[in-house]
This record gives structure tokens, sequence and C-alpha cells, in this order.
């Protein structure tokens, strides 16, 4: 009994710890400039809509908004559209050295970011592609490239390969068979990989200051972080900024919890 009472009371603790700063930024959000200056600091809001109207419109909030979904939301479909016959491939096809491919995945995945970051500012000089969503969208595909074939490809492994066999005494052919039978029963392993490249794609920062530097075309990452405040740090509106970034990823969180436990958990039992 107190081996388990000692147990929830470490996780509730190292739960709320980590849930601090969130909460701290959400009441945050909710105060007046008075009581965002306050010291020593309140705990509680006065329940105040400022900061919310602030960031939206003084710091023209919803412009990011668009420019994040955009650039999230093409790097989510492009790395889909290349990675499910990729992964297929490797799962179901005899592909020479694939092993190998995967391992060089692998790899490419864990390249620091400010290894690449002169290649590829370079590379995008050379093709027009700076101050361009699309120009951001390239580098964001193939940097989440990798973790979407290995969690497709691991999920692929997973499916009943008779089923295939079957559809293959049919007549179908890779492409077919891929189309008509793997995709509807990898449903969950596609949703596991879209959320992840989203939610990278949505989060990331570096790339995005480095190649989008006129405020027209920032995402919400950059933007928030450029906030400007006339004497002082804007911390208000840089709070109710965040709440608004965190809160569609939270709710895509939340609503396919068990997907992504399904997608990520094929991948760790069999790589």
């Amino acid at each position: 009994m107190n081996r388990r009472f000692l147990l929830s009371l470490g996780i509730l603790t190292t739960v709320g710890l980590s849930l601090l700063p969130f909460f701290w930024f959400l009441l945050s959000s909710f105060k007046s400039q008075a009581e965002v200056e306050a010291v020593p600091p309140t705990w509680w809001p006065s329940g105040s809509l400022g900061f919310y109207r602030s960031a939206l419109f003084d710091h023209r909030l919803f412009d990011y908004v668009g420019n994040s979904i955009v650039v999230a939301g093409s790097t989510t479909v492009l790395a889909l559209l290349i990675a499910i016959p990729a992964a297929y491939a490797l799962a179901r096809l005899a592909v020479p050295g694939k092993q190998g491919i995967l391992a060089v995945l692998l790899c490419v995945s864990m390249f620091p970011q400010m290894a690449i970051a002169g290649p590829v500012w370079r590379l995008l000089d050379a093709i027009g592609g700076l101050n361009h969503r699309w120009g951001l969208v390239l580098p964001y595909v193939a940097l989440t490239l990798p973790l979407a074939i290995w969690i497709l490809a691991s999920f692929f492994k997973e499916l009943p390969p008779e089923l295939e066999d079957a559809a293959r005494v049919d007549g179908c052919g890779p492409w077919t068979t891929l189309l008509r039978i793997t995709l509807p029963l990898a449903a969950p392993g596609i949703f596991t990989a879209a959320i992840l490249v989203l939610i990278y794609a949505w989060n990331e920062f570096f790339f995005a200051l480095l190649i989008l530097t006129q405020p027209e075309q920032q995402t919400l990452p950059v933007g928030i972080a450029l906030f400007q405040g006339e004497f002082t740090m804007p911390w208000g509106e840089l709070a109710a900024a965040s709440v608004v970034a965190t809160l569609p990823l939270i709710l895509v969180v939340l609503l396919c919890q068990r997907w992504i436990v399904s997608g990520l958990s094929a991948g760790a039992v069999k790589g």
C-alpha cells in the first residue's frame, strides 16, 4: 500500500512540475498588466481578456496562425504521400539492403539542425525559396520523412500478410494492394505519423527563423518570439499567444491519443 502510494505521489509530483510552467502561462494570459508586474506575483487572475485582444489584433496573431496552418498542413500531406509508398516497399517488397536503408534513415533523423542549416539555406537561396512558405515546407518534409517512414514501416509489418497474398491471387498489383487493402488497415499508423509530423512542423523554430525573415511569412513560433513591447517584454501577450498556439495541438493529441500510442507501440515491438 505504501509503495503504491509513494509511486502515485511521485507520478503526480512529476506531472505537476512538468505542467507548472504551462499552468502559470495560462493564468498569466488572463491577468491585467498590473497583476503581471505585481511584486510579489499574484497567482489568481482577474479574468481580463486584454492580452488576448492585444495578441490577436495588435500583434497580428491570426496571420501567424494562418502561416502555420499552411506550412504544417502542407508538410504533413507531402511527407505522408512520400512516406507511405516508401514504407510499404521497405516493409513488404524485396528491396535489396532495406535494413541498411532503415539504418541510414535512422542516422539521418539524428542530424542536428545546426549541421545542415548552411547547406539548406544556400540551396533555398539558389532556387528562390527564402521568405516563401514553400521554402520552409521542403526542409520540413526532408526532416520528418525518416520518422514517418519508420513508424509506417513498423505498422505495415504488423499487418497480416495473408490478406495481401489473397489480394495478389485475385490479380491485384503492389499499388492496388497498397491502396485497397493495406492503407485502410494501417489507418492508426498513418494517423500517428501524420500527427507527429504535424506537431513537429507546428512547433519548429530554428529553420522558420532562418528561412522566413519577413513578418508576413513567419509562422507562430517565430512570430510569438519576436513580439515587441513598447518599454518592457510583453509577457501577458506572450502568454496569451502561447495558449492560442498550444490549444490546437492539445486537442489533436487528446482526440487521437489512442492511435498515437498504438502506432508508437507497433514501432517499439517490432523495429
